[in-house]
């Protein structure tokens, strides 16, 4: 009897010590998953209102997938697809609607530039649409900081 009630604590000495020698990546796999936030940047040059549609939808759709807390996302427009952005946009009340849960609508100052030299004036923006000077450094700089990338 003696020497099976030693078997046994000698079985989890060593299940013990071979816990306290895994390496740290198994330790940190096997540990409980640490919710990760997730980043996504969508480029919009398009003024096509079908993909917008859909680009919008997406955006709904991993919002209900991750959560909202969960998961940032910046849309930035330049070329057509700033159009999608302007007070004259089908898609004005989703937008504002999104921008009230943490989406970012990032507007291309090049762009609007070059439309104020041809037309006379810059379009007027939704408000709360931020500004960059250079909508595809913006999208450099967000992939550089780790975001993900979409371009549909």
């Amino acid at each position: 009897m003696l020497s099976r009630g030693l078997g046994v604590g000698l079985l989890l000495v060593v299940l013990v010590g071979v816990g306290t020698f895994l390496p740290p990546s198994y330790a940190a796999e096997s540990s409980t998953a640490v919710q990760q936030s997730h980043r996504l940047v969508i480029q919009m040059n398009k003024n096509d209102t079908d993909l917008q549609d859909q680009v919008l939808s997406n955006i709904v759709n991993l919002q209900k997938h991750y959560g909202l807390d969960e998961i940032e996302i910046e849309l930035v427009a330049y070329g057509a697809g700033i159009w999608f952005l302007t007070e004259q946009s089908a898609f004005k009340a989703r937008i504002e609607s999104l921008m009230l849960q943490n989406v970012v609508f990032t507007a291309c100052g090049n762009t609007l530039d070059m439309i104020a030299v041809r037309d006379g004036k810059r379009p007027p923006l939704i408000e709360g649409v931020e500004l960059t000077q250079t909508g595809l450094a913006r999208l450099i700089e967000r992939q550089e900081q780790g975001w993900s990338y979409l371009s549909p």
